[in-house]
């Protein structure tokens, strides 16, 4: 069927929003219906969406990466980092270099190409903050592990970009040359991560000039989607990690402007829509016939993570002394995986076209393997921590 763009972007709003309703009755999370109904329309089941139209909607893709890191930066805040202390960042940080060692060493070992494996490493670093709070909120958890878990949740995706960032640099240069001289090797990547932190940098100076001129509701939020799409538009033209540069706008301005709170909100309620067309076109990505051919690596990458989660949590609870309850079970509770990490495959697959399949293939999969076992591998281990109130049984109607 030959329709125009905007009918293509309606018919994958209103997939999301039914996808939507019918996973929420499940009581699973929005994201794996927005992934399996896009699975189900694009060109390897209902061929609704084709791979053309799919190759063309970057614009969404990149607007929602920008927007997604965009969002992590605001997470950086130094009066926040003080008031948490320094456990759970030491935490955050061990907890996601854990998952990208173990994944990278074991791929490794086993003869996977370097920037495969270190593009898989990296992306195995990022944990799902929504899936996470949803636990948190829905039984009222409260004690050591879940006053460390929320700011590592929030701290993890910044890791997981930073991770990224370090690890595609050098995943990019080895797969573009494999006889590429000693200064390229040391310069690209350079130039792309602290390239991309200097001009975001930069971005986020001059965006808290503008909002000080422009006060505005909509002149802000204006100001705030031209800003990311500048960071991510100059990125990627000149060589730029448009999404550590977004995340560093983010920081930068979250930290410099008072009136960082009034412009979060508004972004806030205009990304869903570019999230639900995101998650719709990376499931129509999902090449189905792939999963038989990545079966050993897909499991690597599955088991590694969890592994190299809670070994890293376990490490990083112990160097910073935080009690003995939150070395203990911690780790498990940072199992779910969505959001960025399905951006960062996207992402990946566009620096390594031949790897795309494979790399959207395994984190997909991966993805909805998290969500529907992440949630109930979080829950208990907040109960085996004795921080979980069960939901009260509902108290039987009185007889008449």
């Amino acid at each position: 069927m030959d329709l125009n763009i905007l009918t293509y972007l309606g018919i994958m709003l209103l997939a999301a929003l039914i996808a939507g309703k019918i996973v929420k009755q499940m009581r699973l999370p929005n994201v794996t219906g927005y992934l399996v109904i896009g699975l189900l329309i694009g060109p390897n089941c209902l061929k609704l969406l084709s791979e053309e139209l799919i190759d063309h909607m970057d614009l969404v893709t990149e607007l929602a990466l920008g927007c997604i890191a965009f969002s992590i930066g605001a997470e950086f805040k130094t009066t926040f980092l003080k008031k948490v202390g320094k456990a759970p960042l030491v935490i955050g940080i061990t907890e996601g270099v854990g998952a990208v060692l173990v994944v990278d060493t074991i791929l490794l070992m086993l003869g996977y190409n370097v920037s495969f494996a270190l593009a898989l490493g990296a992306i195995a670093s990022a944990t799902a903050a929504a899936s996470t709070m949803m636990i948190v909120k829905q039984y009222k958890t409260k004690g050591p592990v879940t006053s460390t878990l929320l700011p590592v949740v929030a701290l993890d995706d910044a890791v997981a970009l930073i991770a990224y960032g370090l690890s595609m640099a050098v995943a990019n240069v080895i797969s573009s040359s494999g006889s590429a001289p000693v200064s390229k090797l040391l310069i690209a990547p350079c130039v792309e991560i602290f390239g991309g932190l200097l001009f975001g940098a930069v971005l986020g100076v001059i965006m808290t000039l503008l909002v000080k001129v422009y006060t505005g509701r909509g002149n802000r939020l204006a100001i705030t989607i031209m800003m990311i799409c500048l960071c991510v538009g100059v990125s990627d033209m000149v060589g730029f990690s448009s999404l550590l540069a977004c995340m560093m706008l983010s920081t930068i301005f979250a930290n410099i402007s008072k009136q960082s709170d009034k412009i979060y909100e508004p972004l806030d309620r205009i990304t869903p829509p570019i999230y639900m067309m995101f998650f719709i076109l990376s499931g129509a990505s999902l090449d189905v016939t792939v999963i038989v051919s990545v079966g050993v690596v897909g499991a690597v990458y599955v088991v590694g993570r969890i592994i190299g989660k809670a070994l890293g949590a376990a490490f990083g609870a112990k160097i910073s002394k935080a009690p003995k309850v939150v070395q203990k079970w911690l780790g498990l509770t940072l199992v779910p995986q969505e959001g960025v990490a399905i951006g960062l495959a996207t992402s990946a697959g566009k620096s390594l076209p031949q790897y795309a399949a494979q790399i959207q293939t395994i984190v997909l999969c991966g993805v909805v393997i998290y969500e529907l076992i992440g949630p109930v591998i979080t829950k208990l281990a907040l109960k085996k921590a004795g921080e979980l109130v069960e939901e009260p049984k509902k108290k039987a109607s009185a007889k008449a």
